[in-house]
């Protein structure tokens, strides 16, 4: 597989689509997750809350790596 033509217009896009996806993907699993759990045990906000803060979690670590990544750190 060769790598990415960096020169591609689209190569920007895809840079940001891929971190869009996981900073706003990541918080919105664990509120869905979160929500059911809530309608299971009949506990209100509790794993909402936590849900929402382990999916910001898990965005901005993968974020994080993405970006290292593309930087070239190790």
């Amino acid at each position: 597989m060769s790598p990415p033509n960096r020169k591609s217009p689209y190569y920007g896009l895809a840079i940001y689509s891929a971190i869009l996806s996981q900073i706003v993907g990541g918080p919105l699993i664990g509120l869905f997750i979160g929500k059911a759990c809530d309608n299971y045990f009949s506990t209100s906000p509790l794993f909402l809350v936590i849900g929402l803060l382990l999916g910001l979690g898990a965005g901005f670590y993968g974020t994080f790596h993405y970006v290292r990544e593309l930087a070239g750190d190790e």
